[in-house]
């Protein structure tokens, strides 16, 4: 008998199968499409085990919706562009187009070695000019459509290297440049948007959509739409003393805006906060504040928003000497300036009202500010703000409000909006968490933004004949940093495309979020030069039907692929209403240690050295067995030995079989003469065995074809184990000859198949099956065979579980009490007393009350 060496199996067949064109998706319309989208890799230069965790099992899914009958398209690509490479090439000088497309080939190699049955003819990789051509082209498309934008927006900066840093380039608590160890600050550029928050509604509405109720919570709260009212506070003349917002004079018509989600707390406004970088905060502060005002600004500006906005944080802030007019009552209020206020969150001003918000209390106690109580909730005595311990929260009537005193909990919302509708200072209104994408990056590697800046015609896109606009390859790395793009000497010349005088092209780079947010397009046609992507292809192919990946994408890449399908729907581009049907996430393989893998903590599993040791198919047994996949697990390094016995088991039973009679279905009308000359004489036990055989292995088909159509990965594969026990009793009891044996052998495979492929492949040809078994249809469920003979019953006296009985599964009701009341262990129970009810539930449970 030979042995199972992975080694020479594995490289074999994955040959075999390019060489086949086994995998190839295209066009049939005789058969259902299904689209599996696993999220594009990064090419970092190496595969790491979490590349496998979630491209192995869902290959395996997709394997398992080939066998039943789908035409199964699962595609693959780089998402190449990115800061790793710039910055590898500011340290070593290494160019990134060389570096990634190095990074590329040697992923290409690892990713084959999986044996996934991916269509590599669909390859896409988004740093390639006839890629990136139509991700600049789609730029063009929302700016011609009103949702690209450029304005000014913070960037943090390094002043020492004089260049924009990444989130990630920015270290410790205090803030500073990881290059060169200055305190990084807060700095407006003129940058590129898409709007977003147009389609906010849009992107609340998850009908038709299978995708985990955690993401859809994640998306919603990300989103953060809230109903309320927008208020308008004049400012106060500097000089006037005004107290009426009845009083203005012309030059106190400038005005702060605010979004309050409770207008009926308006009464109790006892001071304003801006955003330190708010526009009006040099419009409101005074000379005598300016100095002051202007440090605090410094000090906001080197925070991080996640650090600004803090619970636990201390409240600091200063005042500008500024007052503003609370419109509901005229009253003159203090305008103040704190970091705990943001610009990216509503107007950057808020109304305060301390004794109903805890962060505007604390304020307001820390700086010696009103407190003014204006809701009484009604099982609390009454209120008073001068001596609240704490905020307290506003549910309850209305009171020191003016006209609404004593308005209901009920009713403040609507009442409030109406008075201060028909005033006209506010409006009902809706706010957003939800920002606009910025998409600019001050960076080289990325799909340059096709806009040239003319002095007379100001912004316009490149014409499309003019498309890609080529990154040039011939740049020069600062060790600061800086933009290559905007430092080389000719590339940013051009011509205006409306004047034709000399102007100059956008330096800036997009967002890598823009270019994965339409991938799924490109590898319908990766080569396709009329336009993103082959009309005929998108037609049958989308929507995409099993998308899978990391549920950390949540709130950034799926929300912006969903914005990018809706807005190219409505251009008349894309159709329906999302790109995606079903979402499936992974969780993440940790280290031994219980952290995530880093090879700063030398706790990388390395897969390459598995798959040299182990074989692929056993890193992808094991990887689906160890845990469940949508929740992940530290690494078990002794685990896949394990693993690897269970194979060398299923190689050892099959191979001693050696080839069987027939493959396919079970003829189930055997003639007993042919099923007496397949059994040794004189046994019936061995008739019995072979029917126990038939019903495991239907019964765990069934519950193996639920368990791949819910993606539950490790019970499949635990069992697959758990019949493979069965079936070696099986062969113990002599029944290799028999009809059911064969029948065994044959659904074993196919099942096995999706999961380890390789050995399937390998094993099936052994026992005479027609090449290939990733061709062969998914096994069918007997419901007869599988259907349970015996069924055991629990019988509880009062209760407590006293006994079992085991009957046959067609058993009645009544036959089931007999044989509870029967029991010598129930009639000890008893005592020789009537039972007052025998209850049987659905013939899973039986009840004596005495």
């Amino acid at each position: 008998m030979s042995d199972y060496i992975p080694s020479q199996i594995e490289p074999k067949w994955q040959a075999k199968w390019e060489a086949d064109g086994l995998y190839l998706a295209d066009i049939d319309e005789n058969k259902p499409k299904h689209y599996a989208l696993t999220m594009l890799p990064y090419p970092s230069g190496d595969l790491h085990i979490g590349h496998w965790y979630a491209f192995t099992p869902s290959d395996a899914h997709a394997r398992f919706m080939r066998m039943n009958g789908y035409n199964v398209l699962l595609p693959i690509g780089f998402d190449a562009f990115g800061l790793p490479a710039e910055n590898a090439a500011i340290k070593d000088g290494i160019h990134p187009m060389k570096r990634t497309y190095q990074n590329i080939e040697q992923m290409r190699k690892q990713l084959r070695s999986m044996g996934a049955m991916w269509d590599w003819r669909r390859e896409a990789i988004s740093s390639n000019p006839e890629y990136y051509k139509w991700t600049q082209w789609f730029f063009i498309q929302l700016y011609k459509h009103g949702l690209a934008y450029r304005k000014l927006s913070p960037v943090d900066f390094c002043p020492h290297d004089n260049t924009t840093l990444a989130r990630e380039q920015v270290w410790g608590e205090d803030r500073h440049c990881e290059r060169c160890g200055t305190p990084v600050i807060k700095k407006n550029l003129a940058q590129w948007f898409f709007k977003t928050t147009a389609y906010a509604d849009q992107l609340l509405n998850y009908e038709g959509m299978d995708w985990p109720e955690r993401v859809k919570v994640l998306q919603t709260n990300w989103i953060g739409r809230s109903e309320g009212a927008e208020v308008n506070f004049p400012l106060a003349d500097k000089g006037s003393g005004i107290t009426k917002a009845g009083n203005q004079n012309p030059e106190t018509q400038s005005r702060i805006t605010v979004f309050t989600t409770r207008p009926d707390t308006l009464w109790g406004v006892t001071f304003m906060v801006l955003s330190p970088e708010h526009p009006l905060v040099e419009k409101v502060t005074t000379p005598d504040h300016k100095a002051e005002v202007d440090a605090y600004k410094i000090q906001a500006a080197r925070q991080s928003d996640i650090d600004r906005e803090a619970v636990d944080k201390e409240k600091t802030g200063v005042f500008t000497g500024g007052f503003a007019i609370n419109p509901v009552n005229g009253e003159k209020i203090p305008i103040w300036i704190s970091d705990y206020v943001l610009m990216t969150y509503g107007t950057g001003a808020i109304m305060a009202v301390p004794a109903h918000d805890q962060r505007d209390f604390e304020f307001a106690r820390k700086f010696g500010i009103e407190v003014r109580v204006v809701i009484q909730p009604d099982d609390i005595p009454s209120l008073d703000g001068a001596s609240l311990p704490a905020s307290v929260p506003a549910s309850g009537k209305m009171v020191n409000s003016g006209p609404l005193t004593g308005t209901s909990a009920e009713q403040a919302f609507r009442a409030a909006i109406k008075y201060i509708t028909e005033k006209g200072i506010g409006k009902a209104s809706v706010n957003y968490k939800l920002r606009d994408w910025l998409i600019s990056r001050q960076r080289y590697w990325g799909a340059p933004i096709p806009m040239i800046y003319c002095e007379k015609d100001g912004w316009n896109p490149v014409p499309n004949s003019d498309l890609p606009v080529l990154l040039p390859e011939d740049v020069a790395w600062k060790p600061t940093g800086e933009s290559p793009l905007k430092l080389h000497p000719t590339w940013k010349n051009a011509r205006c495309p409306v004047c034709g005088d000399p102007a100059v092209r956008e330096t800036d780079t997009m967002d890598t979020f823009m270019c994965s947010s339409w991938y799924h397009l490109r590898y319908l046609s990766p080569h396709y030069d009329q336009g993103p992507f082959d009309p005929k292809e998108y037609d049958y192919w989308m929507p995409v039907d099993t998308y899978t990946g990391g549920i950390e994408h949540a709130n950034m890449h799926l929300i912006y692929t969903r914005f990018f399908h809706k807005a190219l729907r409505d251009m008349g581009i894309t159709e329906g209403p999302e790109p995606m049907i079903q979402l499936r996430n992974q969780g993440m393989v940790l280290g031994e240690d219980n952290e995530k893998m880093s090879k700063s903590r030398g706790n990388v599993v390395d897969p390459d050295d598995l798959v040299a040791r182990y074989g692929a198919d056993a890193v992808r047994a094991f990887l689906m067995f160890f845990a469940r996949w949508e929740m992940g697990a530290p690494w078990n390094p002794s685990g896949i030995d394990g693993t690897f016995r269970w194979l060398r088991r299923v190689w050892a039973l099959v191979i001693s079989t050696g080839q069987i009679k027939s493959l396919g279905s079970f003829k189930a009308d055997v003639s007993d003469e042919e099923t007496a000359d397949t059994m040794p004489s004189g046994s019936e036990g061995h008739e019995e065995n072979a029917q126990s055989l038939r019903r495991h292995v239907h019964q765990m088909l069934k519950r193996i074809t639920r368990d791949f159509k819910k993606f539950e990965f490790n019970t499949i594969v635990s069992g697959l184990m758990e019949l493979l026990n069965e079936m070696y009793a099986a062969r113990e009891a002599g029944l290799t000859s028999t009809p059911e044996w064969n029948e065994a052998v044959d659904i074993y495979l196919r099942m096995l198949a999706p999961v380890c492929p390789h050995i399937a492949e390998e094993l099936w040809e052994k026992i005479g099956g027609k090449y290939s078994i990733h061709d062969q249809p998914w096994p069918t469920v007997d419901e007869d065979a599988a259907r349970e003979q015996e069924i055991v019953i629990p019988v509880q006296v009062n209760g407590k579980l006293r006994d079992r009985v085991v009957l046959p599964a067609d058993v009645s009701e009544e036959d089931i009490k007999s044989a509870a009341l029967a029991s010598k262990i129930i009639q000890k129970y008893l005592e020789g007393k009537t039972p007052k009810k025998v209850i049987v539930a659905q013939k899973k449970l039986v009840n004596i009350v005495v």
